[in-house]
Parts: C-alpha cells; sequence; structure tokens
C-alpha cells in the first residue's frame, strides 16, 4: 500500500519586521533576571526598535519563569495584541512543553508574527508551525544577544525583515556526505525534537531538511537521542540533514561519526558544524519554509522568502 503525502496545513508567513516596529518579548520557559536582559534591550532599541516586556517576564516559579498560567497569558496576548510585529523569546531553559496543549492555536494562526527562540523554545516554534502553519523562527533569544557574534544578529533580522529568499554561501562546516537535497526546513535542539515525538506537536519530517544542535549532553547521550529518532521511524523519510553546534558533548568528530552511521543508508546529504545553535554564532533558520541544502558547494537557500 502507498504512503500517503504527510498532512500539513497551509503555509503562513508573517508579516516582517521594518524600522520602528515593536518588539515583544516574553519569558515562556526559564526564568530571567531584569539585569541580564537590559544591555541586550538597549540593544535592540539601539537597532531602531520599540520594546514592549510582557508582564511576566521577569517572574520565577523555581525552575519556571513564573506559572504555566502566566507564561501562557502572555504568549496569547502578545499574539493578540495588534502593535506588536516580533515576539522574542527572552531565554530557554525549561517550561515551552508544559504549555503546548493549552496554546490557542486559532488565536495564533488568525494574528500571525514573527515568533524566535531555540534551545527549550525548539518545542513552541515546532508546535505553532505544525498547528497553524506558520513559519517560525529558530534564532537568538534576548538573553545573550549582546554577546553573540554580529552574525548571529545580522543572520537574524535579514531573515524576519527581507523580502527576498536567503542564502548561506559558502556555510562554514563539514560536508560528510555529498549531494542536494530540498525540502522544508524543520529543526532545532535535538532533545526537545526527541521530546515531542509521540505528541502532536511534531511536524512531519517526511520530505524535509532536518537540522539538530544540542548543548551539555554527553555522546552516549546524543547516540541514544539519534537511535530514538531512527527506531520511531523519523528519520526514514528526511531529505538531508544538518548537524549544528553540539556545544560540551565532547569530540565534535564523534558526533560527525555518529551522524555519519545515522544517515549512511538514507542517501541523503549530510553536512556538520553548521553555526546554529548555543555557539558564539548562531545563524536563525526559518521552520517550515523550502529550502535547499548543497554540500557540494556548501550552501543552504531558503526557495522563497520567508516574511510577507
Amino acid at each position: 500500500m502507498p504512503h500517503s503525502k504527510p498532512q500539513r496545513l497551509p503555509l503562513i508567513k508573517p508579516p516582517r519586521l521594518r524600522p520602528g516596529d515593536l518588539i515583544g518579548i516574553i519569558s515562556p520557559a526559564g526564568p530571567v533576571d531584569e539585569s541580564e536582559l537590559k544591555p541586550n534591550l538597549e540593544l535592540l532599541e539601539s537597532s531602531g526598535f520599540r520594546i514592549h516586556i510582557a508582564p511576566h517576564v521577569y517572574d520565577r516559579h523555581d525552575y519556571l519563569a513564573g506559572d504555566d498560567e502566566a507564561r501562557l497569558s502572555d504568549l496569547h496576548d502578545m499574539f493578540q495584541d495588534r502593535e506588536t510585529k516580533a515576539i522574542f523569546c527572552a531565554r530557554g531553559g525549561y517550561g515551552t512543553l508544559r504549555l503546548l496543549d493549552k496554546i490557542d492555536y486559532d488565536l495564533i494562526r488568525e494574528h500571525p508574527k514573527i515568533i524566535v527562540g531555540y534551545s527549550d523554545i525548539t518545542a513552541l516554534l515546532m508546535a505553532i508551525t505544525k498547528k497553524t502553519g506558520l513559519v517560525t523562527f529558530h534564532g537568538p533569544m534576548v538573553r545573550g544577544l549582546s554577546s553573540l557574534h554580529d552574525s548571529s544578529r545580522e543572520s537574524l533580522f535579514k531573515l524576519i525583515s527581507s523580502d527576498q529568499p536567503v542564502s548561506f554561501s559558502p556555510i562554514a562546516g563539514n560536508p560528510l556526505i555529498s549531494g542536494r537535497a530540498a525540502g522544508l526546513l524543520i529543526g532545532g535542539n535535538l532533545s526537545l525534537i526527541c521530546y515531542v515525538v509521540g505528541t502532536p506537536f511534531l511536524p512531519s519530517l517526511a520530505g524535509c531538511i532536518l537540522f539538530i544542535e544540542d548543548k551539555g549532553e554527553p555522546l552516549y547521550r546524543i547516540d541514544r537521542m539519534l537511535t530514538h529518532l531512527s527506531l520511531a521511524g523519523q528519520l526514514k523519510g528526511i531529505r538531508g540533514l544538518i548537524g549544528g553546534e553540539f556545544i560540551e558533548c565532547g569530540d565534535p568528530s564523534a558526533v560527525d561519526d555518529l551522524l555519519n552511521t545515522l544517515v549512511s543508508d538514507l542517501d541523503i546529504p549530510l553536512i556538520t558544524g553548521f553555526p546554529v545553535g548555543h555557539g558564539m554564532i548562531n545563524l536563525a533558520l526559518p521552520l517550515g519554509i523550502p529550502a535547499r541544502l548543497d554540500a557540494d558547494s556548501m550552501t543552504l537557500s531558503t526557495l522563497e522568502p520567508c516574511v510577507i
């Protein structure tokens, strides 16, 4: 019996960010101190944007930035607020998984806008893309924004403000398996991808170019997570794999070997060392946009603009 194509909602692109626009700041995961955000908020303002800080950004409830209801309320309010044009997450940590089954996805679909984050925010981005069709953005968060390499900020603002497709060329990294592939770009933190397997919040990876990154995971745990994805059938239909940075995960060449072994029988291109994730360079990538990966020329390009 032939495999049916994965059911995907129509693609929704958010309105692009323009100079002077209002950026909303939320903390949907771990807690953050005002002193940690201050220099980064000043950087955003000096870049020509206005700032809207959600009421519960500085809340603290153990390892969470306030209780679930408070963090959920800030998320919903930012999407509903007409003046707010983009939503930046303050930090990762832990907490977005707790919100996924409580989010009003109809509200987000009716008020599409840019939302940016990575690490724990991977779960939130994937859920929104899966449930609404909205393009979301894996990229730098507010905390630490000023300490990143300039290219991280530049890539983010280019991605969310440009009316043209975006290309990374040449990509810094290692072309482990040559070839070319096209498909929807999906990915983020490997741990969080694994945590949403088996839930209604993981976009189909079939026909996608998958990118993964992580931090602070020993090699055997990286192995376990990759094996879990494989055993769960999540890798069978991917068209390309991009290994991002695996910070504090041991010898990078050992991670490369794991990825190489994982996809060696899938007949897909593989590059590693792409500067996305927890390193000093965290290039922003869209979730849900058609893209092309060329491991021979080491280029990654979106096939259309990510915003309108």
